[in-house]
């Protein structure tokens, strides 16, 4: 039997278009690939989670908006969560916080002129179920990698900042 050192067919990096990897910096290819299996992933998990939390039937975003209400207990307008989101199409969280407020989850509100949501009890109640589900099977789980805090928020802090390069890309991209 030969390997793939002796007949040269090295797989080289893991990523989902080869003919992007082929440029200067190949390693985003992959840091790419990642990001997509990491967010397909992430999405199945949150809807899974928050089904078995007790809410089933929500989407992906609707489940983050939901979050994103919840986040300090304080009353949030669209643009709030839309710029905490970095979601652009505001009729998407729109149509998210109609659905949550048919299902009892969130509330709304009025501050001055303008329209608010806060979390009702009903969507208190399923964040905290979540996040004990959550810390049941998936925090547990992951620290077993050995990923710290400090690893995590490092992590975290370099995601960020990639994702400001993408938004300038993007900006950039759309003005050619």
């Amino acid at each position: 039997m030969t390997d793939s050192k002796t007949t040269g067919l090295e797989p080289g990096p893991i990523v989902s278009s080869s003919h992007l990897a082929t440029g200067e910096m190949p390693a985003l290819s992959e840091f790419e690939f990642g990001l997509i299996l990491a967010s397909h992933a992430f999405e199945r998990w949150i809807v899974r989670c928050m089904a078995a939390a007790g809410v089933p039937g929500i989407s992906a975003l609707e489940v983050l908006v939901l979050h994103s209400v919840n986040h300090r207990d304080r009353a949030k307008t669209l643009a709030d969560i839309c710029t905490v989101l970095s979601i652009e199409d505001t009729h998407l969280v729109t149509y998210a916080i109609r659905k949550l407020e048919k299902a009892g989850l969130v509330k709304s509100g009025k501050a001055g002129k303008e329209k608010t949501v806060s979390i009702s009890d009903e969507g208190a109640r399923a964040c905290t179920r979540y996040k004990q589900i959550r810390e049941a099977l998936l925090v547990k789980t992951t620290k077993t990698l050995g990923l710290t805090n400090e690893i995590a928020s490092y992590l975290a802090g370099d995601l960020r900042a990639l994702s400001g390069h993408y938004a300038q890309a993007a900006r950039s991209a759309a003005s050619l």
